[in-house]
């Protein structure tokens, strides 16, 4: 029996050599190290051997901050869907958020170091803070961030036609009167007029016969009639001075329009007086007495005044339909109105280019 045991224990000691040296030949193939016979520090085998410590990664991520803050606008309510931008040191950290109803944003899980903090928003200015510094696991509430509203540049661009200049124009004319009372609003004293519309021809003319001044003339014109009996068919007293009052009104007023805006509207000629105001007195005389025949047409060149010349003869024609019959003498009226009222143009042509200039006000220096 003593004999049996003895011989089986020296095969027991083989085996368990046998496991050891299978053991060994394993661990070499995983650990290359191992299997050149190079030695490892203590602390890099541990920690090849053990697996990650959640406690360490625990602690490396609570190592981060937070930065958060609350966007208004210059009146103090809060701005919502607003974009923050967050940047970190040397760009390594760019995130952005939009904040809520309430105007707050978040940054949750901040690497500590320098930050940058900006904020966009539809109609207001861009906002950026300043280098700020956020220290580990540190909670950092930034100031209340105030938008301004966005300054708007708009470019308008602003024609100003020819029609323009010569409104303008209307209207500095319309301001002449002499003795500060008489309408004198056909005389441009611009060196270089622009053309009048038709409208504005019209709008001239009308302009000067409903001037208050234009119908107490026309009524003083018919009062020296009546005192001197012209026109005796239309009698005398009220009815007789309200005939000779419409009859001096209307010569006025069909002459204004016939010659100043339907003649000329239809041959595109400019009806006013253009001031000469230099030269000789010889040259401005001629000037303003060939004014009455020449004119300047809407082209800008001088031409026959077939405008002045047609109106006071039509003129002169149809005021043979409302002066008494007694004192219509057909084509003779007609012509010696006509001339009548050609030679008034003249003459008043003639004070305009030598002395109302000096009498008037409201007139350009």
């Amino acid at each position: 029996m003593t004999a049996e045991v003895s011989l089986r224990r020296p095969g027991r000691f083989l085996l368990a050599a046998w496991m050891f040296t299978a053991v060994g030949l394993l661990s070499r193939a995983q650990s290359p190290a191992l299997h050149r016979g190079e030695e490892l520090p203590a602390g890099v085998a541990a920690s090849r051997l053990m697996p990650d410590a959640p406690v360490a990664r625990a602690a490396e991520e609570s190592a981060g901050g937070v930065i958060c803050g609350t966007v208004l606008d210059a009146n103090g309510a809060e701005v919502e869907g607003a974009t923050v931008m967050l940047e970190g040191a040397s760009g390594r950290d760019q995130r952005d958020v939009t904040t809520d109803g309430t105007g707050f944003f978040r940054f949750s899980s901040v690497a500590p170091g320098e930050f940058k903090v900006s904020v966009t928003a539809k109609g207001f200015s861009n906002w950026s803070s300043a280098g700020l510094m956020l220290g580990p696991n540190e909670d950092y509430d930034l100031p209340p961030v105030e938008l301004r509203l966005a300054m708007f540049t708009t470019e308008v661009a602003v024609t100003f036609t020819r029609r323009d200049a010569a409104e303008e124009e209307i209207r500095a004319e319309e301001k002449q009167r002499v003795l500060g009372a008489i309408p004198n609003f056909y005389v441009s004293y611009s060196r270089d007029p622009e053309p009048l519309s038709s409208g504005q021809k019209y709008r001239l003319a009308w302009r000067t016969s409903i001037d208050p001044i234009s119908i107490v003339i026309s009524g003083g014109i018919a009062g020296v009639e009546q005192s001197q009996d012209d026109f005796h068919g239309y009698g005398q007293g009220a009815g007789g001075y309200a005939k000779r009052f419409g009859a001096v009104y209307a010569d006025g007023l069909v002459s204004t329009f016939l010659a100043d805006a339907v003649f000329p509207s239809v041959l595109h000629q400019d009806p006013r007086y253009f001031y000469q105001g230099t030269g000789s007195v010889r040259s401005r005389a001629l000037h303003a007495i060939a004014s009455v025949v020449i004119c300047k047409g809407d082209n800008g060149r001088w031409q026959a005044n077939y405008s002045n010349v047609l109106g006071n003869l039509a003129a002169a024609g149809i005021s043979n339909l409302y002066y008494p019959a007694s004192d219509r003498e057909g084509a003779e009226l007609t012509i010696r109105n006509s001339l009548i009222g050609t030679g008034a143009g003249a003459v008043g042509a003639l004070f305009q280019e030598f002395l109302v200039k000096r009498i008037s006000s409201g007139v350009p220096h």
